[in-house]
């Protein structure tokens, strides 16, 4: 009877976090460090992927990607692209409950890691330092489904378990935009 309640008790843990790769590119230096008054626009771009790595023992690769693009005028300053990645484990809860841990609890935990790599870099790069602004990871998940239930409504051809089914079992993606001055 234990291992009946062990079982059905839901579980999540967080095997491990890491940076599995960054790119920090600066076109403009170091020309850039001597004009005066330069503030660049800052847009951010968030994509969210996660991978089966076993079914069986309930672990997933989730990688968060933040794109972070600062131009002044028609110029890059500085563009970054960081993946912060980690392995979760994920039991118990229904396929249903799944795309959330996925989508919404695992880049919650990421998040932390992936603003300190990217200010990090940022500030390596010579620039200010950049603070990137919280996300919600629910309301982007909810935005998403919304959108994949309108999808669904208008094409009669796929009906909305199909969509479901691509859901699970493809890479999720997610994106937010953020403009903020560096």
């Amino acid at each position: 009877m234990m291992a009946e309640s062990e079982q059905s008790q839901a579980k999540f843990g967080i095997r491990k976090i890491y940076l599995k790769d960054v790119s920090f590119e600066s076109p403009q230096a170091p020309q850039i460090f001597v004009q005066p008054d330069v503030t660049p626009k800052i847009d951010v771009q968030i994509r969210i992927g996660h991978t089966v790595l076993s079914k069986e023992s309930g672990f997933y690769e989730v990688i968060l990607t933040m794109t972070v693009t600062a131009k002044s005028g028609d110029q890059t300053a500085f563009l970054i692209e960081a993946q912060q990645a980690g392995v979760f484990e994920i039991m118990g809860i229904s396929e249903q409950e799944l795309p959330l841990a996925l989508e919404v609890a695992c880049p919650n935990a990421l998040l932390p890691f992936a603003r300190e790599a990217v200010s990090d870099f940022v500030a390596k790069g010579g620039f200010p330092q950049l603070l990137i602004n919280p996300v919600n990871f629910e309301a982007l998940y909810l935005q998403k489904q919304r959108q994949i239930e309108e999808q669904a409504s208008t094409s009669p051809d796929q009906s909305a378990e199909d969509n479901a089914d691509e859901v699970t079992t493809k890479d999720a993606e997610s994106k937010k935009k953020n403009s903020q001055g560096a």
